[in-house]
Formats: C-alpha cells, sequence, structure tokens
C-alpha cells in the first residue's frame, strides 16, 4: 500500500506537525508513505515538494487578494477565511500516479483549489481527507464559532463586511464545493471526535463517510526528562520556582485565549499572593515578548521555536501547562506537554476535553471561564493534589490513546475500506 499525504506545509503549524507524525508513524507500521508539500523545509527523502516557482507565489497572492477585495480591504479576517480558488494541478506528478490513496490534510493557502481537488477525484484513486478544522464542511471558514450555517447552506457570512448576504462569497464557494463533492468518494477522518460530530452536521457532507481518529506523537521524542537539566537546556530558571507555560505558534491569536490566560494569572496572584514569589510564566510562541508587560507574574518569553530538542526541554521545564482556546480541534501541544509528563488545564471546548481528563491528568475549566481557569491552575499546582500521580497518568494517556502504532493501524483500515469502497463502485 502507497500513501501520498499532501498537506501545504511541511514543519510550519499544527497540521503540518501532524501529517509529518502519521507519515513516519505508517512507515514505522509497514505501509510506505510520502508528504508532498508546497513548502519543503528539510531533506528527508519521504518529503516530496512542489518545484518552486514565482506561479506558486502568484497563487497564494492572488487568493489573498481575492479574499481581501471582499472584505472591502480589511484585514481583520484575512487569514480566517479560504476560498481555494488557486493551486496545483498534482495528478501529473509521478508521486501521485503511484500511490494507492491520496491522503489530503491542510491543504489551503494556495496548495490546492477545489478544481485541482476535483481533478483527484477524476483519477478515481482513493482519496482520505482529515479534516484538522472545519473548512472542507463549510465554505469559507476554519471555525464556524457560533454560526450553524454549514448545517443548511452558507450564506450571510459573519467574517464578510455586513454580515454577508444571500448570495455572497461564502454561498458561491459553499455551491463550488458541493459541485466538487457530488458522486465523490472522499473519506473524511476528523481529529476529535467533536469535529466529527460538528462534520456529520453539514450539509456538505451529507451521505459522505466521516470518522475519527487523533493525530500521533512520536513517544520516543516527547517523554519525561530530568527537569533541572530541562531548563538548564531551556535557559529558564532553576531556583526552585514552579512554570507555568503557555505555548501556541503565534501567542496573540485571539482562538488560543491569551486574554483569558493574563486574567486568570492576575486573579491567582491576587486570590493567592503567597504564590507569586513561588511562580513564573513561559511562554512559546511568535510575539510572545508582546505580552510580557501584561501578567502578573514574571515572564520568560522563549520566541517561535523550530528545534524540537528545545521544544521537549520547555515542556518538560513546566509545572503545568496552560492553553484556553475558545475554539481548536485536538491540540498538538497539549498532547506533547502530556507526553512529557506536565498536567494541563483548558476550556471545556473542542477536543480539549477528550484530550484532558478532568482531575485525573489535569483540568477542564469552563469555556470563557477565567476564573475557572484559575481554579485549575491552583488546583495541580496546590498542596492537596497528588501531583506525582497527575504527571504519570498525563504519559499513560498519552501512551494508551495517541502513540503511533495505534493511529497507524486505525489509518490503515480506513485506507483499506476507502480502495475497497473505490473497487466496489469500479
Amino acid at each position: 500500500m502507497r500513501i501520498l499525504i499532501v498537506n501545504t506545509s511541511e514543519r510550519t503549524g499544527g497540521a503540518a506537525v501532524a501529517s509529518g507524525r502519521l507519515m513516519n508513524a505508517l512507515n514505522n507500521n509497514g505501509v510506505k508513505a510520502k508528504m508532498l508539500v508546497r513548502d519543503k523545509e528539510s531533506d528527508h527523502i519521504t518529503v516530496v515538494g512542489l518545484r518552486h516557482s514565482l506561479l506558486q507565489e502568484w497563487h497564494f497572492l492572488w487568493e489573498r487578494w481575492c479574499i481581501f477585495c471582499h472584505l472591502h480591504f480589511s484585514r481583520k479576517h484575512l487569514f480566517e477565511v479560504d476560498i481555494a480558488n488557486t493551486g496545483t494541478d498534482i495528478t501529473t506528478l509521478p508521486e501521485f500516479k503511484e500511490a494507492d490513496v491520496i491522503h489530503l490534510e491542510w491543504i489551503n493557502q494556495g496548495m490546492l483549489s477545489l478544481n485541482d481537488i476535483r481533478k483527484i477525484i477524476a483519477k478515481g484513486k482513493a482519496v482520505v481527507w482529515t479534516m484538522h478544522d472545519l473548512w472542507p464542511a463549510t465554505a469559507i471558514c476554519h471555525y464556524a464559532r457560533m454560526c450553524s450555517s454549514f448545517k443548511t447552506e452558507c450564506h450571510r457570512c459573519r467574517l464578510l463586511p455586513g454580515g454577508g448576504s444571500n448570495n455572497d462569497l461564502s454561498k458561491r464557494v459553499w455551491r463550488r464545493k458541493a459541485a466538487v463533492y457530488r458522486n465523490s468518494n472522499i473519506h473524511f477522518v476528523a481529529c476529535s471526535r467533536w469535529l466529527e460530530q460538528q462534520a456529520k452536521q453539514s450539509r456538505l457532507l451529507q451521505g459522505m463517510h466521516v470518522t475519527s481518529i487523533p493525530n500521533p506523537i512520536d513517544t520516543n521524542i516527547y517523554h519525561p526528562l530530568d527537569k533541572q537539566k530541562a531548563r538548564l537546556s531551556a535557559r529558564l530558571p532553576v531556583d526552585g520556582r514552579r512554570i507555568i507555560l503557555f505555548v501556541s505558534q503565534r501567542v496573540t491569536d485571539e482562538r488560543k485565549g491569551m486574554a483569558y490566560f493574563i486574567e486568570a494569572i492576575e486573579r491567582l496572584v491576587a486570590v493567592y499572593p503567597a504564590m507569586k514569589e513561588r511562580l513564573i510564566v513561559a511562554v512559546l510562541g511568535g510575539h510572545a515578548e508582546d505580552i510580557a508587560s501584561k501578567l502578573a507574574l514574571p515572564v520568560y518569553p522563549l520566541g517561535y521555536v523550530n528545534d524540537e530538542k528545545k521544544i521537549v526541554s520547555v515542556y518538560n521545564s513546566a509545572d503545568v501547562f496552560v492553553l484556553p482556546s475558545l475554539e481548536d480541534n485536538l491540540p498538538n501541544t497539549i498532547m506533547e506537554a502530556m507526553a512529557c509528563g506536565v498536567p494541563c488545564v483548558g476550556f471545556d471546548v473542542g477536543g480539549i476535553p477528550e484530550m484532558i481528563d478532568h482531575e485525573a491528568n489535569g483540568y477542564v475549566a469552563r469555556s470563557k471561564d477565567s476564573e475557572d481557569l484559575m481554579k485549575g491552575i491552583h488546583w495541580v499546582l496546590g498542596d492537596k493534589t497528588d501531583y506525582a500521580l497527575l504527571c504519570r497518568k498525563a504519559v499513560q494517556k498519552v501512551n494508551s490513546a495517541y502513540s503511533q502504532h495505534s493511529v497507524a493501524l486505525k489509518y490503515i483500515e480506513v485506507y483499506n475500506q476507502a480502495m475497497a469502497f473505490k473497487r466496489y463502485h469500479i
């Protein structure tokens, strides 16, 4: 069995990380898998990059320009919207021709257009599409928030100026997607049960195969280390103070809930003033320095880091990991922290409650409730909690649910189903 995994980037973003981990998991379990990406960032022979050209850059810029125009030249929702009007025809590539299954991952921002996806489907190969967000089941948005239009037909989109119209951009893209999906053989995979439930409510995916499989993680890389040595490696204090960790690709991303994190830390210091001398905050991700002055505890902004060894050291330096996402699928960051034996605190949204078992390996706070988020941080770090047990259970959860072997076997089953379905309908 030969699998071609298609993703926009090789390493940048959660979907890229998950795609690379899946490729490795499949190869380690007897399946020949390659990745095809627009942005190749390594010299790995199993990752194939599209030939770099000015046309690729034009595809990205043209799509952004079209969206920018529809937003009346506002940048407010510029990267919350994707319309897939440009991309590359991959069906002529040798990697495509030799593959038994074409596995789409996150293919936005000029990687594949809807017309390119139509061409892939027309070739008659088995197609699996992992949903890292809701975009395949909506018209133009990656997260629907409180909007339910995708359950019937997208229109009057909240992301468009004035709330859109009955025949706005979302309505037109919806119709194009519906035409592409019609009579297709796509098997959709959601990374969480939450996203699976959302996807199954989409009118676009009615009658389609939709299941859920979590992202894998390599526990040979992400595992507990000596905390003191980890802090020395990460250049964090080794003076006995406990570290609260926040991680995001861009920490100022509103969806990741930094505003609630700031408020929770402020409440924690106000309610438990004695803890102020015993706690610090580490922030890993782009623009970390922008929020340092807003937190009521000493902050160590670590910036954006690509070095996996340093990332593992940062996780192992922490005593608690906090991610108050307002909407999220199955955050890699929570999985990585838990694999390193770090209890996690997050909001009751998306796939997070599937990862954190409340008061067993972490704390699940009420959504958008900074008071409860503060309680969760205090509960993890408090004297009444068996902290060592929390850490052990975090590792156990990852080993049982997200190991490479278990995830690879689930995907192999989906691939076999997709190929059997294709043969049956030929």
